[in-house]
């Protein structure tokens, strides 16, 4: 059998060094930041759209319940931040990497990502529906109900993923590897599913799901 080639993620194009940066108390409509590092920082249950955000570093920054519609991330790291219940819909997203952050509830749905990794994180209850996804990968994060609906999958890798109850309707699994990853049940398309690698156990739970009788022997 043919191995299949690991998805290969451009990281974030980051300069060392860069400086600390303070944001304003309230980010307007259409405001841009450039090549700086923010730590410890609060903005949540904020509202601006089409925020930018380009070479940037965020160190335990709380986003929790701001709503950025129309946001605008390029190479950009989020470090043991909070973007719990946050709205990024509609954005796009490009070498960014989520290191050990909690996006519990985040909507990203109708977004474009590129080159995204999730690492560690806690996604649970996220709403990643409707999006575009190229060379993404998600690494030891829950997504438990979470929902990836209507979505476009190319170069996408789920490893060592807890994500029972995810909600892949209408999204193509074709050369999707969900074998590392856990859960009794999905929501899947049955015309979807062509491609899928999953484990034996698996199969099993998903020939129920679709309302297979499976006997043994």
């Amino acid at each position: 059998m043919e191995k299949k080639k690991a998805v290969k993620i451009e990281k974030p194009r980051i300069k060392q060094g860069l400086p600390r940066l303070k944001l304003g108390e309230v980010l307007n409509d259409e405001d841009a930041y450039r090549s700086g590092e923010v730590k410890d920082h609060f903005m949540d249950s904020q509202s601006a759209d089409q925020v930018r955000f380009d070479q940037m570093i965020f160190k335990q920054v709380s986003f929790e319940q701001v709503h950025f519609h129309n946001i605008e991330l390029t190479d950009v790291i989020f470090d043991q931040c909070n973007l719990s219940n946050a709205d990024f819909s509609d954005a796009i997203i490009h070498r960014v990497s989520f290191n050990n952050s909690k996006l519990t509830g985040a909507n990203l749905s109708g977004s474009t990502l590129r080159n995204v990794t999730m690492n560690g994180c806690l996604a649970n209850y996220s709403a990643l529906g409707f999006s575009d996804f190229r060379q993404v990968e998600f690494n030891d994060t829950s997504l438990i109900q979470a929902d990836l609906n209507e979505s476009t999958f190319k170069n996408v890798a789920f490893k060592n993923c807890p994500m029972d109850g995810v909600n892949f309707a209408e999204t193509s699994l074709n050369g999707i590897d969900l074998s590392s990853c856990l859960f009794e049940s999905l929501v899947v398309s049955l015309d979807k599913l062509s491609g899928c690698t999953v484990t034996s156990d698996q199969a099993v739970g998903l020939s129920k799901i679709l309302g297979l009788n499976v006997k043994d022997g």
